[in-house]
């Protein structure tokens, strides 16, 4: 995560991997997590992090990738 990133890209990230052990979470529980608007993560955030590889959509939710993991130094045997 380098040009493009901010303190937001991260904190959702973290959050998705912290908080709700990867995903799948739904928007709407994200948001209050982070205590950032809905349409923010979805129309700012999410893009970039989608198009980075970090993040992905699926019909229960977002949810983290392995190079999400990995970013933060999470190893396979250390995922829930």
């Amino acid at each position: 995560m380098r040009k493009g990133s901010t303190i937001w890209t991260r904190k959702l990230l973290l959050a998705v991997i912290d908080k709700f052990f990867g995903g799948p979470v739904g928007l709407d529980n994200l948001a209050a997590a982070i205590g950032e608007e809905r349409e923010t993560i979805e129309d700012v955030l999410e893009p970039y992090l989608i198009q980075q590889g970090f993040l992905q959509r699926t019909p229960r939710g977002r949810m983290a990738t392995v190079r999400a993991w990995n970013h933060f130094g999470i190893t396979a045997a250390e995922m829930p």
